[in-house]
């Protein structure tokens, strides 16, 4: 990791000054919710195990392995599934074997299957989750580190515990966990989010004047537009869940180098795996029948797509995406060519990689980078005003592409009025190449970091 410019040092310089006083100011926790959350946690976890280990699949289990049976080995539950019982898994290793991954077992229809995945959530949730914030909590405030110095990326880490990897796309765990964050009194919670800030990014990097288009004009998406050629919908008739896969299943993995194959078969998993319908209601696997695409087809990368698959599809929606984007299409392979000539690759905000990258790492790093770049110098103003004017409003956390702080009442309107100058303005004076707008989404809360709701900046 080298900072090849002056800027660039003293961006991480002053980054480290700022997010050591977001951590010194630390976020509010309700001990005693906290408290009460991981015993309601562990009584759920203690009534599977007891409903789990009178079923017939554990009589199985137990007859398999004996002594060595453990309920806590997906090792062990794979020959049980798709050996004893005959299930099918649609997930391979390299080799051929049996994945027993979190994709495959959801497609296993058997209350057990989906009393054993419950388990591991819960599991995880308490002893990752709220047990490791109950540790770190001193007088009844949690204070993670932020680290500038351990992603290869340039990206901020988090540790102690890990703030930056708390869940929210999962409902129940999201709102058991985050609920436990309270603003001080007198004060709310404010979480203000750069939107769409990686494929704009992508777009001041590749420079391809089509993606600079959608990026710069609020009317276009192009998370939506994808996700109707992925999954055959009107391009106005685009539920939210589905613009949300395709956007991390589709759009982001053909900007890090993915293919086809690979984004075919996560997106196909996700129909079953999030009961994706249409916005009439219709599961999304009879639309995609109706429209000739009735299986998954092999994904096998080295086999020509089979007419009828869904593999085929997202290979013609592939080929469809690069056209769409053609100086992007064209400048990955010539960065790719430089990088396999000189070893490196410096990044837009003065950051220089050495070593060795794989594709994916050569079209991810310098994205995510100074994506997280603006963000971080968005962050240091903010501290610094908030200092310098010796306002009570603190930012408390920091996830990448977001700002949490805890905001004084008689504060909200000011700090909403700085974060908006400072994250659309500012930054975009201070780095030339912000070359397109850049926009936030906003949310407080009155009560707590999960009853967040959407505000105007």
């Amino acid at each position: 990791m080298k900072a090849t410019t002056g800027q660039a040092y003293q961006l991480f310089h002053q980054g480290t000054q700022a997010l050591a006083e977001v951590e010194r100011a630390g976020m509010r926790i309700d001990v005693a919710r906290l408290d009460s959350t991981v015993k309601e946690v562990g009584n759920q976890i203690e009534e599977l195990i007891s409903g789990m280990t009178q079923s017939g699949v554990w009589k199985l289990w137990k007859k398999r392995w004996g002594v060595k049976a453990n309920l806590g080995s997906r090792y062990q539950l794979g020959p049980v599934l798709f050996e004893d019982m005959d299930y099918t898994s649609t997930s391979k290793t390299k080799t051929g074997r049996t994945q027993v991954n979190e994709e495959s077992l959801e497609q296993v229809d058997n209350p057990f299957v989906k009393d054993y995945l419950r388990l591991e959530k819960l599991k995880k949730l308490q002893s990752t989750y709220l047990k490791g914030i109950r540790r770190e909590t001193v007088n009844g405030f949690l204070h993670p580190s932020f680290n500038l110095h351990l992603v290869k990326s340039f990206r901020s880490s988090a540790d102690s515990p890990n703030f930056q990897n708390i869940p929210i796309r999962d409902p129940e765990v999201g709102k058991l966990i985050r609920s436990c964050f309270i603003p001080r009194e007198d004060h709310v919670l404010v979480e203000v989010d750069y939107s769409a800030l990686e494929f704009r990014v992508a777009a001041m990097h590749w420079r391809d004047e089509a993606m600079i288009a959608y990026a710069s004009d609020s009317t276009l998406d192009v998370h939506r537009d994808m996700a109707a050629e992925c999954y055959c919908l009107p391009v106005d008739r685009v539920p939210k869940k589905c613009r949300f896969f395709a956007k991390n299943q589709f759009v982001f993995p053909q900007l890090y180098g993915s293919f086809y194959a690979n984004c075919a078969r996560s997106l196909w998993g996700m129909i079953s795996s999030a009961e994706l319908t249409t916005d009439d209601g219709v599961g999304l696997f009879e639309h995609l029948a109706d429209r000739g695409i009735d299986r998954l087809g092999s994904c096998d990368g080295s086999r020509r797509p089979e007419k009828g698959t869904f593999e085929k599809h997202i290979m013609e929606v592939e080929t469809r995406f690069r056209d769409k984007f053609p100086q992007w299409a064209k400048r990955k392979e010539q960065w790719w060519k430089k990088y396999r000539k000189c070893g490196w690759f410096d990044m837009m905000t003065g950051f220089r990689c050495q070593g060795v990258y794989s594709r994916n790492q050569l079209y991810n790093i310098p994205i995510q980078g100074p994506a997280f770049h603006l963000l971080l110098w968005s962050l240091i103003q903010v501290v610094r005003t908030l200092k310098r004017d010796k306002m009570r409003s603190r930012v408390v956390g920091q996830i990448h592409d977001s700002i949490v702080a805890d905001v004084h009442r008689d504060e909200l309107n000011e700090y909403l009025s700085l974060v908006k100058r400072v994250m659309t303005v500012d930054v975009r004076e201070h780095w030339p190449w912000v070359v397109v707008p850049l926009e936030i989404e906003v949310e407080k809360s009155e009560t707590n970091w999960f009853e967040k709701v959407a505000v105007e900046a």
